[in-house]
């Protein structure tokens, strides 16, 4: 394809301004595919990029980087279970491109790559017609798997890890703090590992109501219950392990509160910069804090099996679907909290 054919796609072209424009379409480079994109879910990161507030995201850019569709052009290359990278499949793709060579990809921290890129923030993302990836973070659809569900291979996989950060077992109890996306993942991500404890705290009734249909043990509305208190009488000596899949002030004071002496806090959450903790409690309770970021391969690969084996199914109580078009109302009503879905997945094509 020239370069002076065009696609459309949503570009976001600073704070609170995103619009349907005319791009190019991408040019391959040596052994990527260039995929129709069919399906791209909109992830709580974008929202702070859309407002500003993440510089990783520069405009004019192209974003979405939870995607599916079919591949249309090929450069060669191989896909991710080494089939040879064929027009006409149908792929779900690993956005995080690394380098494999520093220091970090060789002990296996793929997802620390000091070289890593993110495509829809270093490079063209998805909210388009068409985007270039290379072929082998690509990984070919069974027939049974939808663009929508594959789509959210990427937010499982961040949710996967969390959880296997934890190190919580089967026998121990896990508290996950936000049922957004991550947070929802990250329980069906824990049941799937044969977590039977998983208690789950929110604002929305609605969300809390999804988290119960999955497998919560319980749920806690924080408009009307107190974290810490309602843990304290469902478990008296605390839980064993905590997610927090918001990332605010309140939520990581409530995760070092809530968990045992000995016990481990896991934060994926992104939504304030910096926080103040009790570190003289942290000390004198042992307890360990770890950060989680995206993803390794492994990690991919595990939330694609699970995604294949019919873990997540479409629901309207917690996705919706909309038109690529509609893509700039979906960024504004989400960030003003005016949609009752939990999870937005622009279709295109």
């Amino acid at each position: 394809m020239s370069e002076t054919k065009q696609m459309e796609a949503l570009v976001w072209l600073g704070p609170r301004e995103m619009k349907m424009q005319q791009a190019a379409i991408p040019q391959l480079h040596p052994g990527e595919v260039l995929i129709a994109v069919r399906a791209a879910g909109i992830c709580g990161s974008e929202l702070s990029g859309y407002l500003g507030q993440n510089s990783l995201r520069v405009p004019p850019l192209v974003m979405g980087h939870e995607a599916a569709g079919e591949v249309i052009q090929s450069a060669g290359g191989t896909f991710a279970d080494g089939s040879p990278a064929h027009i006409g499949t149908r792929v779900t793709f690993n956005p995080l491109v690394t380098c494999g060579e520093c220091d970090r990809c060789r002990v296996g921290l793929t997802n620390l790559c000091r070289q890593r890129q993110l495509i829809g923030a270093h490079r063209p993302g998805a909210f388009a017609q068409f985007v270039a990836v290379p072929a082998v973070q690509c990984y070919p659809l069974p027939a049974n798997l939808s663009d929508t569900i594959a789509s959210l291979t990427e937010p499982l996989a961040c949710s996967l890890r969390a959880v296997k950060l934890t190190q919580v077992q089967p026998d121990q109890s896990l508290l996950i703090l936000g049922a957004g996306p991550i947070g929802l993942f990250a329980l069906i991500a824990a049941r799937a590992e044969g977590i039977k404890r998983v208690y789950v705290s929110d604002l929305s009734e609605s969300r809390l109501a999804v988290a119960r249909q999955w497998g919560a043990t319980e749920t806690i509305n924080v408009q009307k219950q107190d974290v810490q208190a309602t843990i304290q009488k469902i478990t008296p000596d605390g839980v064993d392990t905590v997610i927090d899949a918001v990332g605010a002030n309140v939520t990581r004071a409530q995760a070092v509160q809530a968990v045992v002496p000995g016990g481990t806090v896991v934060f994926i959450g992104l939504h304030d910069e910096t926080s103040s903790l009790a570190t003289n409690y942290l000390v004198r309770q042992e307890i360990t804090i770890r950060g989680s970021f995206s993803y390794d391969q492994s990690d991919f690969k595990r939330a694609f099996d699970l995604l294949a084996q019919g873990l997540l199914q479409p629901g309207t109580e917690w996705l919706e679907e909309r038109p690529l078009a509609a893509g700039p109302s979906s960024f504004a009503q989400l960030v003003d909290g005016q949609v009752t879905a939990t999870k937005i997945v622009l279709r295109i094509n």
